[in-house]
């Protein structure tokens, strides 16, 4: 599997990291944040206005996709990209996730998963092998495993058979992946689990990297557990990543998160988070999350974020933007989207000039400093 990534500066106080990683539509700069677009569209902006940030990299659904339009439909696009018009790359969930959270009856045996879709009830079956098909058929520049995910607070023995199903998961997808001869510049991760055992966490490592996958992803993390215990898991398996790959954490998408992700080595990470509270008027500032619907900002000519240049803080002001939620306009949603988006790319870019300066942890600390100060 021929992607490429480069480490170009590290931190030397932590495991923060810069890297180029290229892949078949395109190289990018890491840390990254990726936008998710479930199903082959981020909610509420053009991919014209991401293009225009400079987004590198989104995130599609292999469930939702799978279930709606279909993969044959995508096939007679040649895959997602041409079916949704985005030049960028494309990184594909395998779907366990969502069969975790969405599916009202699922069956997990060691040979797939046995689901109803949460659309109309039908009933399906996903296994690794079909899942890389899937993925194959989307032509994903990052494809990833299929898991079992599991959630916090579960016994030992659960997450035991969890993680072993998992493991012999990613070894049948590798098969599979290698069966089909990818493409230059295509990918398969494998998931990293364990849930919240250290043990199961270092025998998930010692399990999959053997296998020389080009990339890892971390998967159970931030799916309830309490803020400590997430920072505690992660530095765990942080230290477990091998150096010289990319390193994806799932699930992922608020200031604190990412930069402790950073801290430990985390090159990629993406959430829903961002965008859905823009869509309910919540918007990033340096001083902390502004929710614009409050009575305040009724006849708040200020923009959002006076330092910001995103399309929403150069024209309009928070009153304006406020009305529209009020008055439940669309173009609300869409503005408080791209100025979350544009936020954490602008984040992005601030950490990785930290990285290069050997200056992560004094830029971590000051803009916590000011994130969790008096909220705006």
């Amino acid at each position: 599997m021929s992607i490429k990534f480069t480490v170009t500066e590290r931190d030397g106080t932590s495991l923060a990291r810069n890297g180029i990683l290229e892949l078949a539509h395109g190289s990018m700069e890491t840390p990254a944040f990726m936008p998710v677009g479930t199903n082959g569209s981020v909610k509420a902006i053009s991919h014209q206005k991401l293009e225009e940030m400079g987004v590198p990299l989104i995130l599609g659904n292999t469930y939702h996709l799978y279930l709606r339009p279909g993969t044959e439909v995508i096939d007679a696009y040649g895959g997602l990209h041409q079916f949704s018009s985005w030049k960028g790359n494309i990184l594909t969930d395998s779907g366990g996730f969502q069969v975790f959270s969405l599916a009202t009856f699922r069956k997990i045996t060691e040979e797939g998963v046995r689901f109803r879709s949460h659309i109309d009830g039908s009933y399906h079956e996903l296994t690794p092998e079909k899942v890389v098909g899937i993925q194959n058929s989307l032509n994903s520049d990052i494809a990833m495993v299929l898991d079992v995910c599991t959630p916090p607070d579960i016994e030992y023995r659960e997450a035991l058979k969890a993680l072993e199903i998992t493991t012999a998961w990613a070894k049948r997808s590798l098969k599979e992946w290698q069966l089909h001869d990818p493409a230059p510049g295509r990918a398969l991760f494998p998931i990293l689990q364990g849930n919240f055992y250290k043990d199961l966490r270092q025998r998930s490592a010692e399990e999959l990297l053997p296998l020389d996958f080009p990339g890892v992803a971390v998967g159970g993390l931030s799916v309830g557990e309490p803020f400590p215990l997430f920072l505690e898991m992660l530095h765990h398996t942080g230290e477990l990543l091998p150096p010289e790959k990319p390193h994806y954490l799932m699930g992922i998408g608020t200031p604190e998160y990412i930069l402790a992700a950073v801290e430990n080595g985390i090159d990629l990470f993406d959430c829903v988070f961002p965008t859905r509270i823009a869509r309910n008027g919540s918007v990033f500032t340096p001083r902390g999350v502004m929710a614009l619907k409050n009575a305040r900002f009724e006849k708040d000519t200020g923009p959002i974020d006076s330092e910001c240049d995103c399309t929403a803080c150069r024209r309009y002001s928070r009153a304006y933007i406020r009305h529209l939620f009020k008055a439940k306009e669309i173009l609300g949603p869409m503005l408080a989207t791209e100025h979350n988006i544009h936020f954490l790319m602008r984040m992005t870019r601030n950490i990785r000039t930290a990285i290069r300066n050997s200056a992560f942890r004094e830029y971590k600390e000051a803009f916590l400093d000011e994130y969790r100060g008096k909220h705006t």
